[in-house]
């Protein structure tokens, strides 16, 4: 599959059923995010942030990204498993910090769970670092 030529475009809305599958398939998603909504709240501020992968007609991976004029941040980066290990999360990546570059933003930050630390590496040899924060929330809204 290496060889294989992944083509990424905007998200559109008929690609949600595939993206939400593929979340769920690379167990993106908590009980407490309802994806429906999330792709819902998403097109509402920076949908043009919102990518998605394809090798054909078939969704491989997402990316979601946000800036809110101070930092960038990246969310829902999901790479189809039988497709993982090939470039395309770095492509992905790639695609979005281009086009978080071109609006300004001058850092990216993201958050990995907990219970997800095998990615640590992958976003590390991307040129990402651990930062000593204390990441805090407080939820809204229940889904």
């Amino acid at each position: 599959m290496a060889d294989t030529k992944m083509k990424i475009r905007a998200y559109s809305l008929e690609d949600e059923t595939a993206v939400i599958e593929l979340w769920l398939r690379c167990n993106l998603t908590k009980p407490q995010n309802n994806p429906k909504q999330d792709i819902g709240r998403k097109l509402k501020v920076n949908p043009e942030l919102f990518l998605v992968g394809v090798i054909g007609s078939k969704v491989i991976a997402s990316v979601m990204g946000g800036y809110d004029g101070h930092r960038g941040w990246v969310y829902y980066l999901g790479v189809e498993p039988a497709y993982q290990r090939n470039g395309f999360g770095r492509q992905m990546m790639e695609a979005v910090t281009e086009k978080l570059l071109a609006m300004g933003c001058p850092k990216v930050n993201l958050q990995v769970r907990e219970d997800n630390r095998a990615v640590v590496g992958f976003y590390e040899n991307i040129g990402y670092q651990v930062e000593d924060r204390v990441s805090m929330g407080k939820r809204l809204a229940d889904n």
